[in-house]
């Protein structure tokens, strides 16, 4: 019906219907065409033979056209097709001493009779040179050197950027988390992450899938809480075509399939609704999926690495957390230590990130020894991500290359001091004075106790801060 409807469609062509246009649009396709390409009659005489083949032969088409196949080609077998009706495909054909100015000595060559009815009337040759074959594979290989190249830096720059080697901390309890992540790169088993919101859960993610076996597949991240319950299912397993209104053509791979022979990092998954709890056990179980549907299987290859801020034992033990997913999940447990009980990293995380932003932005920032000794206080309960937000504020506030207290933010000034100062048994208007005086002294000291300068940063009439250095008896440097 189609091979019908193919012979209606040229039909109802005017272009396909003219014989001169055909046959114009014949010739464009032998003229372009790399390969060689001659046609004998029923009687071995030449009757086209087009531009690659002339260009090969280094003969004009004047000279050739009209003869007989063998005058041209010595040792040509076009002729016998026309008899014999075989026909020969990618054979391999010997070129007649000195018929090739190139110095090839073989070509390729599929020859094929031209029949009306049971009557032979013509014969083709098409003849692939071997010298364009060789080009064309010796620009394969460069292409594919090529490839190989940038896939090797992209593997380099990858496995350097989230390797175990490139994670920053030398404190014991994150030598301990590594430890114990290094190992479980080295299993294809499941690993759950826990740790505190911005301790790098997605950071050891990384090292694990790119420190493993699977580290040329693709690594899917999936965050639990971003994806709304209604869409889960299709975003983890796809759907088929017309599965439901808005449905893309041809259906959608979901996130398991696309990480096929990789890893699928589960970020959140406490937040993982229980319905789909019951879906996921059933994948990781089966290892494989059905997309939304459609209830044709799809075996899947992953390695499932999840992550949590939650209690999943609390969860279990309150029915919002499936206790058989639980134990699928929590074969190698990583627990990521929070910054506050690694506080000797806290300087190597602030030289990072000020190498970065000063790399970024070709500058030479650095930070006073005050200030870092009021970063290395601080409790941070935002961990590493509140640490780098901190830097980066700070950064962008500075004035003269070095991030003083001034820089930092007030809301870790007053946590950080506070306590200190209430230790010492003072009244709240003490507290409050010792509290404005260090605050002025940092301003004094990053203006160079310039007064009219510290007066417009801190938003007060210049006798109002007067009025304070006195009160405060606060020593005025030249």
């Amino acid at each position: 019906m189609e091979n019908n409807k193919a012979i209606e469609t040229h039909s109802e062509n005017p272009t396909w219907n003219n014989l001169h246009d055909r046959i114009l649009i014949y010739e464009k396709i032998l003229e372009i065409s790399d390969d060689g390409f001659l046609i004998v009659d029923r009687d071995g005489t030449i009757i086209e033979m087009n531009k690659a083949y002339l260009e090969f032969l280094e003969l004009k088409k004047q000279n050739v056209i009209g003869r007989h196949v063998t005058d041209v080609i010595l040792n040509s077998k076009l002729g016998e097709i026309t008899k014999s009706g075989r026909e020969d495909v990618n054979v391999v054909h010997k070129l007649a001493s000195g018929q090739s100015p190139n110095k090839d000595k073989y070509v390729i060559v599929t020859r094929a009779p031209v029949s009306d009815g049971n009557k032979v009337i013509a014969a083709v040759g098409q003849i692939k040179f071997t010298r364009n074959a060789l080009d064309i594979a010796a620009k394969l290989k460069a292409m594919d050197d090529e490839v190989q190249y940038y896939r090797k830096e992209l593997e380099r720059f990858v496995g350097s950027k989230y390797s175990f080697q490139s994670m920053i901390g030398e404190s014991a309890p994150f030598n301990e988390a590594i430890r114990i992540a290094k190992k479980a790169a080295k299993s294809d088993m499941s690993v759950l992450l826990t740790g505190e919101t911005g301790t790098g859960k997605e950071v050891f993610a990384n090292a694990i899938h790119y420190d493993s076996e699977r580290k040329n597949r693709p690594i899917i991240r999936i965050n639990c809480a971003a994806i709304p319950a209604e869409l889960m299912e299709s975003e983890l397993f796809g759907y088929a075509e017309g599965s439901f209104t808005g449905a893309v053509k041809g259906g959608k791979k979901g996130k398991f399939e696309l990480a096929n022979g990789g890893t699928v990092f589960l970020d959140e998954i406490g937040d993982m609704p229980l319905t789909m709890q019951a879906k996921l056990l059933r994948v990781l179980q089966e290892k494989e999926l059905e997309k939304v549907g459609s209830s044709e299987t799809i075996p899947v290859d992953v390695r499932i690495i999840s992550a949590t801020n939650q209690n999943l034992e609390d969860m279990v033990r309150n029915g919002t957390f499936r206790e058989d997913l639980y134990y699928r999940l929590n074969v190698i447990r990583v627990e990521i230590p929070p910054l506050r009980v690694r506080m000797d990293d806290i300087e190597l995380f602030v030289e990072a990130f000020l190498a970065d932003l000063n790399e970024k932005y070709d500058t030479d920032v650095s930070i006073s020894e005050d200030a870092l000794k009021v970063l290395k206080q601080y409790k941070w309960p935002g961990n590493i991500r509140e640490l780098k937000n901190v830097i980066d504020r700070s950064y962008s506030l500075v004035d003269d290359s070095i991030i003083t207290f001034s820089q930092l933010p007030k809301t870790i000034l007053v946590k950080n001091r506070l306590p200190v100062l209430m230790k010492a048994g003072k009244t709240l208007p003490d507290l409050v004075d010792d509290f404005e005086k260090e605050i002025l002294i940092s301003y004094l000291e990053k203006n160079s106790y310039n007064c009219v300068k510290t007066a417009e940063e801190l938003g007060i009439h210049r006798a109002t801060l007067y009025n304070k250095i006195e009160k405060l008896n606060i020593k005025i440097r030249d």
